[in-house]
Order: structure tokens, then C-alpha cells, then sequence
């Protein structure tokens, strides 16, 4: 007789059983169902084709077909066979019913399983919501500093944009590194790397002093964000005015104009600075943070390292910047441009002049709406937009083929010497060299009638720069260092410079007449390069004063107005014809 407490346990199983929430499947190990409740028929039931539950495995059959083989394979006595296996039920399910069972199968004892199945839909999407939110995170976060990205930056800034015009104000400083490519084309990407995270790294700790803020509830706070390869943004928010931007645009400029240590390696890198105050702003991010750059680009033309405010000025001059880069490009593939020529004299120790001495290549652009544009208006956009290299090959070529010209057509009154100016983007080409030999020979041209010219300031601060010019003067070719007195190097280091020729800035030799100290400066630089076995130009010569300073001096060759301007190369024959006239043929004498 079955004891009364028996049928009381009994009965509670089977009530937890028939209102349990979840499905319970008792079954044999072939999966013949011995119990289930009332939930998992009706988990089960979109998958079941006849109408029929008698089988576990059936039922499962197109939504797990490997089940019995993992139980098949189970050969523990018992214990888990598999857990939380996800089931789609996909277009089996109807309207408001679950879309994703969740399956786990416990393997009892030697003969018996037990399976529950749940309704795993609602955990289903909150792990899909969880892992949209973590990609979107990781879309808004840079790979390399872990900083917010240009994404994150502009939807930080958009917000602020949208919301009432408050007492708070707040400014948006857009930074770009000014010799991370040199330093990155140097030392190679892996320091240029190890430089943009100092630079992170800087700038979180300039922006953590809170003194900045007029209210820590006011707004978002400062944000710093990597928007570009080398380029930074900081956003500042709840700023009680203009000053207080500025003051932290100078500490930024500041930390990061310190020394970077690479490998051992002290490097300098500063940055320029663009800035746009709430006042200024528009409505939408993006155009904030374009003004930004025009700023920083301001900044940069300036001569970088340092903070420029934006001004809607600015606009315009970019926009013409745009249309220049636009007009160059088909420029050089429509051939408006040309060279022209400026007579370098050689000055005699005697107090004579050698007219063909040499003569400098300059490149200028016959628009067809503008006239003639002049190179101060497209050489820096050449530079920044990448079209400098294929300048630079244009003046190359066209000289050297107007050079061989002037040979064959005067000879011996021809120029001796064609100076031809480099560029940062033809000296990182590693097979640049190369292509030099190639003009020489196709032109028939000796090496040592070619000089090539680089400024001071790209010759002292680049190891590569100086690694292509050893290869160019192997080739046989003279180099010069244009513009010296302006740039970073000094008389004491000029002896490290692989270069023939220094030529002496026209800063220097405009007040060469009237200011001693510019007279001793040209003196010493005279008598420096003398020492070292090089050559030295005057620029810039325009009175006979002047001549007659730098004559004194010991200039070896001049340059300037008051010999002539840049001529085109017919205007240059004329002038050499009429400086140096062809010698008188010899009389004839009769025969008597």
C-alpha cells in the first residue's frame, strides 16, 4: 500500500512539472519520450512535422541533427551532453512567439536523459544589443592610442551643437604634426607609431587639471581624440571665455613641443594649431571641424608650431587654395607650365663679370584665364597637395633639355652651369637618383653641369634628405644650399652638409651696403665655406652697392635683379649674345 506522504511528494513533482517555465523532457537514449510537461509541447511544437512527439531526436531532427550523435559519443555514465545550444525556430515560429530556443541535454544514468528547453529569445537580444553596443564602441575608439576617433569626436560635438546657447562657452582645437613624415620616413613606422602615442599620452595629461572649466555640470568636459594619421582634435567644453581656450591651447602647444625620446633617440616634433570658438560655430560638426583645419593649415603657413584662431576669412582663402590645387593638376597635364632662367655672373677677382657663368631654373604657369600666376601663390599648394614631385620633375627635364639647346646653338657663350631646385617629396624617392641619370644622358649632359639646390632648413633637419644627396654628388652632380641664414643650420655645422656651393640669403645681402652686422655675417660665411672647399652666391643683388659689398667679400658668384631678371629661354640667348658678343672673324687678306 503506497504510504500517503509517497503520493503527496508524487503529486507536488507532477505539479512542478505541468507548471514549470520551462520545457522538461524525459527520454530513453534513443530519445523515445517517456515524460514532458506542458511547456516544452508548446516549445517544441513549430518544429514538429506529423503531429507527432513520441521521439526527441525527431523533433530535433532538422534543428539539431547531430544530438543523437553527441549522445551516441557520450560515454560518461552521466552528466551533461550539451548546454544552452541555441535553436532558431526562424519562419517555423508564429506571430509573439519565441524565435530562439535554448536546448541543454543531461544524460541521468545509463538508460535515461533529461532535456530542458527555454524560451532564449529575450536573452538572444539583449546579447545582440550588447554586442552592437560594444562594436559601436570599439568603431568610435583609434586601434593605436585608444583615444576617441573622428566618429565619436563629431557626435560628442553635434550634441553640444544641438542644445540652447548657454553662458558656457566651448572651442574645438584641430592639431597636425609638422615633421611626422620625416620623422616617420626616418626612423620607420614603428617609431612613428611609438611618436603618436607620446603624443596621446601628452595630451591626456595636459587636459586633466580641471581649472579650465566654469562648471564641471555645464557641459561635456574636454575631450581628446586621434581624428586622422597625424592629426589630433580637442574638444573643450563649459569654458568660461575665449582666454580660457586660448590658455589651454598654449599648454598643449607647450607639452608637446618638449622632446620625444624614439629608441633612444631625442626628436622634436611640434604641432600647429587651429581653433574655433563657440562663437564662430555653425550648426553642424563637421563644418566645425573643417573650419578648425583651415585654421591649423593657417597655422602651418604661418610657420607652424603655434595657435591660430579661425576667421571667416579663411573660408575663402581655402577655397582658393582648392581651386588653385584643381587648376595645377590640369596644369601639368596640359603643359601651361614653363621655365625660366635667372643669370648667375660670376664676380672676378680682377672686377670683371662672367655673364655665362650659369644660370637658375624657375618654374612658372601661363593660366589660361589668369595670365601668368605667380609661384607664390601655387608652390605651397604644389607642397601640400602632393603635386611638388611632379613640379619638380617638369622644371628638371624641361632645363636640362633647354640646356643641351643652348650648347649646340652657342657654345662656348652658353651657361656652364643649370641649377635646378629640389623637393622634399623628389628626395624621399628612393629611386630618384636614378632618374637624374636619366635626363643627363637623354639630354647629353655632363653631371657637373647640373647643380641642384636644397634648402637649408630641409638639408639640416632630415638624415634621409642627406642620405639622397651623398647618392646625387656620387652621380657627379654639384650641390647647393639655397637660402642659407635662414633655416636651422649654422656655420658650425655646415661642414656636415654634402654640399659645393652655399648661397647667401637675399635677407643678408639687401643690407650687405649699409649694416655692418650684415656685412660680418657675409664675411664669415664667405670664409667658412672657403675653408671647407666650397663656393658661395650672393641672392638677391639689385644695386651696384650691393654688388660692390658682396664683391668685397669675396662673393664667387651673384645673382639678382641688377643683372636681370628671370628670362624665358629665348630672352636668355639674347641676353648672353648681347653680353657676350661672338668674337670678330679674322680678316680676310688678299693674295698678291
Amino acid at each position: 500500500m503506497t504510504q500517503p506522504e509517497n503520493i503527496d511528494a508524487y503529486e507536488a513533482l507532477v505539479q512542478f512539472l505541468y507548471r514549470a517555465p520551462i520545457g522538461m523532457v524525459q527520454t530513453g537514449l534513443d530519445g523515445t519520450v517517456e515524460m514532458l510537461n506542458p511547456m516544452s509541447s508548446n516549445l517544441l511544437m513549430p518544429l514538429v512535422h506529423d503531429g507527432s512527439m513520441d521521439n526527441l531526436f525527431t523533433v530535433l531532427q532538422d534543428a539539431v541533427p547531430q544530438l543523437a550523435r553527441m549522445v551516441s559519443a557520450f560515454n560518461s555514465p552521466s552528466g551533461v551532453v550539451c548546454e544552452s545550444l541555441r535553436i532558431q525556430l526562424g519562419a517555423a515560429a508564429g506571430p509573439g512567439a519565441p524565435q530562439v530556443l535554448s536546448l541543454s541535454v543531461l544524460k541521468l544514468d545509463g538508460t535515461r536523459l533529461m532535456a530542458t528547453v527555454s524560451d532564449a529569445t529575450a536573452e538572444v537580444q539583449r546579447e545582440q544589443e550588447r554586442l552592437a553596443r560594444r562594436l559601436k564602441n570599439e568603431a568610435r575608439i583609434d586601434t593605436l592610442t585608444r583615444m576617441p576617433n573622428r566618429e565619436a569626436l563629431l557626435e560628442q560635438l553635434q550634441q553640444i551643437l544641438a542644445r540652447p546657447r548657454g553662458t558656457a562657452g566651448y572651442a574645438l582645437l584641430f592639431m597636425n604634426c609638422d615633421r611626422f613624415r620625416q620623422i616617420n620616413d626616418t626612423l620607420g613606422q614603428q617609431a612613428g607609431d611609438r611618436l603618436l602615442l607620446q603624443i596621446s599620452e601628452r595630451l591626456r595629461a595636459a587636459l586633466r587639471p580641471p581649472s579650465d572649466r566654469i562648471d564641471p555640470g555645464a557641459g561635456g568636459g574636454q575631450m581628446a581624440a586621434r581624428i586622422g594619421s597625424d592629426e589630433f582634435a580637442v574638444l573643450l567644453d563649459g569654458m568660461r571665455c575665449r582666454e580660457d581656450a586660448e590658455r589651454v591651447a598654449a599648454r598643449l602647444l607647450d607639452s608637446l613641443s618638449k622632446p620625444h625620446s624614439l629608441g633612444g633617440q631625442e626628436v622634436t616634433c611640434t604641432l600647429s594649431l587651429g581653433m574655433v570658438w563657440s562663437d564662430d560655430a555653425g550648426d553642424a560638426a563637421g563644418e566645425m571641424l573643417r573650419d578648425a583645419s583651415i585654421a591649423m593649415i593657417e597655422a602651418k603657413h604661418a610657420g607652424g608650431a603655434r595657435c591660430v584662431q579661425f576667421e571667416t576669412a579663411m573660408r575663402e582663402r581655402a577655397a582658393r587654395r582648392a581651386d588653385i590645387e584643381a587648376d595645377l593638376r590640369l596644369a601639368l597635364v596640359e603643359d601651361q607650365l614653363f621655365v625660366v632662367y635667372q643669370p648667375v655672373v660670376g664676380l672676378c677677382a680682377d672686377g670683371g663679370t662672367d655673364f655665362n657663368a650659369g644660370v637658375e631654373a624657375l618654374v612658372r604657369w601661363q593660366h589660361p584665364q589668369r595670365g601668368v600666376v605667380p609661384p607664390f601663390e601655387f608652390i605651397q599648394v604644389a607642397e601640400e597637395s602632393g603635386l611638388i614631385g611632379a613640379l619638380g620633375d617638369f622644371v628638371l627635364r624641361r632645363a636640362c633639355r633647354d640646356f643641351a639647346a643652348w650648347q649646340h646653338e652657342l657654345g662656348t657663350r652658353a651657361p656652364r652651369l643649370l641649377a635646378v631646385n629640389l623637393s622634399r617629396a623628389q628626395l624621399s624617392e628612393a629611386g630618384w637618383p636614378q632618374t637624374v641619370r636619366e635626363v643627363l644622358d637623354q639630354n647629353g649632359m655632363q653631371a657637373a653641369a647640373l647643380q641642384l639646390e636644397v634648402t637649408e632648413s630641409l638639408a639640416a633637419q632630415d638624415q634621409q634628405v642627406q642620405q639622397r644627396l651623398h647618392e646625387l654628388k656620387a652621380i657627379g652632380i654639384t650641390l647647393a644650399l639655397d637660402d642659407f641664414g635662414t633655416g636651422y643650420s649654422s656655420l658650425s655645422s655646415l661642414h656636415q652638409l654634402p654640399v659645393d656651393t652655399v648661397k647667401i640669403d637675399r635677407s643678408f645681402v639687401c643690407q650687405a651696403d649699409t649694416s655692418h652686422h650684415h656685412q660680418v655675417l657675409i664675411e664669415a660665411t664667405v670664409k667658412v665655406a672657403q675653408s671647407l672647399g666650397m663656393s658661395t652666391v650672393a641672392e638677391g643683388i639689385e644695386t651696384e652697392a650691393q654688388l660692390a659689398a658682396v664683391r668685397a667679400q669675396q662673393c664667387a658668384k651673384g645673382q639678382g635683379y641688377l643683372f636681370s631678371r628671370p628670362l624665358t629661354s629665348a630672352s636668355l640667348l639674347d641676353w648672353l649674345r648681347d653680353k657676350m658678343p661672338a668674337p670678330a672673324a679674322a680678316p680676310f687678306m688678299a693674295l698678291v
